[in-house]
């Protein structure tokens, strides 16, 4: 039940405190637990009998018009995007304690539930929905009573969005997208942009709305840390160049210079991987992107100047990475299919750039090996041979 109500009035928003409604349907949402466990939460919107309308909308929706004439809708409406079930990322209901108390009953004694969370526990209160009719807002402002199903444009889901509709969602006055089948690729994710176009639309909203204080701390560190990074690869490259040209007496076990090879193909790799992952995940996308880039170029710049490798072989992938950022957000396609055919040319078109810098990173470790790097041990001498003097 609800432990307490607290109202805030700040621009128009209500903020109610409520405790998280235990799932007796846990044991069969299987890997989707994480994401579904709460979902059963949405039922608090039946206790807001403050409102004669509630439209309930998960937060990975886009509005593309306003659509206040869903709150003529009946006393629940829903969204059928698939043939059987209604879709529970955006629905209207009539606010009523009974019908709440009557969940919360349903809930205690295990009633069916398809899938464990919000959505099939919904579909088994209002089995007999997909027989009622299409709501069509009256012109007179009047709210109906009853159960109606709304038309598709106002949960369109954003593949069908891209790739078939050109676009633009021919059914229903009003549209709203949404994102139910791209965990990974929800609007607020950083990365989801370009490749989702829309995401940045949700983003205005968040700027207009929340803002991204949460993040900036981090992000600047971020930056801090790489601006440090670049100044201390730059005083250290003498030395980092002594450490890998001078040379031995005696020659270096083929163990060794696999293992310098492999370290050297490591940490490229990571130089690209590592300022993926700590990125805040809901930055906005172009604060996102372009913090990647700055964290890859300055790792790729410590591998280039540890390995000695070629710097325009190791930046050939951010360079096409760019390319691909901008193959990806211009803003004149008119469909989805064109956007996936320039990609899809983009892509085929740099492939034998990445081939051939790929096959020159591994031409500079062999031949860096040849010229039998080694690791001087602690307090000895580096020995000065013509290869130190290459910086």
């Amino acid at each position: 039940m609800v432990v307490n109500w607290s109202r805030r009035e700040e621009d128009g928003m209500r903020v109610v405190v409520v405790e998280n409604l235990k799932n007796p349907y846990e044991g069969n949402l299987g890997g989707m637990n994480r994401r579904f466990k709460l979902t059963l939460n949405k039922l608090y919107a039946w206790s807001l009998v403050d409102y004669e309308r509630v439209v309930m909308i998960d937060s990975d929706n886009i509005f593309l018009q306003n659509t206040d004439e869903l709150f003529q809708c009946g006393q629940f409406c829903a969204v059928f995007i698939n043939p059987c079930y209604f879709h529970t990322g955006l629905f209207v209901l009539q606010p009523s304690m009974d019908v709440f108390n009557g969940m919360l009953h349903d809930l205690e004694i295990g009633r069916d539930n398809s899938d464990g969370a919000d959505q099939g526990f919904l579909v088994g209160c209002f089995p007999d929905l997909l027989d009622k009719p299409l709501f069509h807002p009256p012109e007179n402002g009047t709210k109906l009573n009853g159960t109606y199903r709304l038309p598709l444009g106002y949960q369109m889901d954003a593949s069908y969005y891209y790739l078939k509709l050109h676009w633009h969602v021919p059914c229903g006055p009003n549209s709203v997208i949404t994102f139910p089948s791209a965990p990974w690729f929800k609007p607020w994710y950083w990365w989801s942009w370009p490749i989702l176009p829309l995401g940045l639309s949700w983003h205005k909203q968040r700027w207009d709305d929340l803002g991204y204080a949460a993040e900036i701390p981090m992000v600047l560190m971020e930056l801090l840390m790489y601006i440090a990074i670049i100044a201390i690869t730059k005083l250290a490259r003498p030395q980092m160049t002594k450490l890998c040209y001078n040379r031995r007496p005696e020659k270096q076990s083929a163990l060794v210079q696999g293992l310098i090879k492999l370290a050297g193909i490591v940490a490229l790799v990571a130089a690209y991987a590592i300022p993926f992952f700590v990125i805040p995940c809901t930055v906005h996308p172009i604060m996102g992107w372009s913090m990647y880039l700055f964290g890859v170029l300055t790792l790729s710049l410590v591998v280039i100047n540890v390995f000695q490798l070629p710097p325009l072989a190791v930046l050939t992938a951010w360079l096409g990475i760019i390319g691909m950022l901008f193959a990806m957000a211009n803003p004149w396609y008119h469909d989805g299919i064109t956007r996936i055919l320039a990609v899809v040319g983009y892509a085929f078109c740099s492939a034998p750039f990445l081939w051939a810098s790929i096959v020159r990173v591994l031409d500079s470790l062999q031949t860096m090996l040849e010229r039998d790097p080694f690791f001087p041990r602690l307090g000895e001498p580096a020995q000065e041979t013509e290869f130190s003097k290459l910086y």
